[in-house]
């Protein structure tokens, strides 16, 4: 049996957790707080756990050369991981703030590169995509601090509804593969 014909065969693993992807992304969807403030404590609990790992990784290279740097890095990724578990809902506001951050920046970029490339027949449309970017930054920006309170679980909800379409989508083909 082929690594596709093995793969096919599992198909219906794929539908089921593309549909448990779009009941999660429903229920972040409907409880945004609740899975903004998840996030934030779980990305909190990451930046611990890097901090922690990069403070181990730069004892184990001191040759490196960078091993003050790096356990620098590693001790602010600490206290940041502990202050935004801390205060998951200030956390909330300044990860809204570094993502509306991104959206204006990135949005800005696309304009530029779209008006760079004005020769192409679908530049406008790169243009598009970013002013939209940077409109959501700011309304997003003009709504804080609440706009922090479900900017993140709204995202999560979103993304885990179009991943799990797309888990099905694939489930469906599998299936179709394999009956093939």
């Amino acid at each position: 049996m082929s690594a596709s014909q093995t793969v096919s065969a599992k198909w219906g693993w794929f539908l089921l957790l593309g549909i448990v992807s779009v009941l999660a992304g429903v229920f972040a969807l409907g409880h945004p707080l609740v899975v903004t403030l998840f996030g934030v404590l779980f990305i909190g609990a990451s930046l611990v756990v890097n901090g922690a790992m990069q403070i181990v990784q730069s004892f184990m290279t001191k040759s490196w050369g960078d091993t003050m740097l790096s356990m620098l890095c590693g001790v602010v990724s600490i206290i940041g991981g502990i202050l935004i578990m801390q205060e998951p809902v200030q956390g909330s506001v300044v990860i809204t703030l570094f993502l509306l951050a991104v959206l204006v920046v990135g949005g800005i970029s696309r304009i530029v590169i779209a008006f760079h490339h004005r020769e192409l027949p679908m530049w406008w449309l790169l243009a598009l995509g970013g002013l939209a970017s940077v409109v959501v930054g700011i309304v997003l920006y003009m709504a804080l601090p609440w706009s922090g309170l479900w900017v993140l679980g709204t995202m999560i909800g979103v993304e885990l509804i179009f991943q799990g379409a797309g888990w099905m989508a694939f489930g469906m083909d599998l299936r179709r593969h394999h009956r093939a």
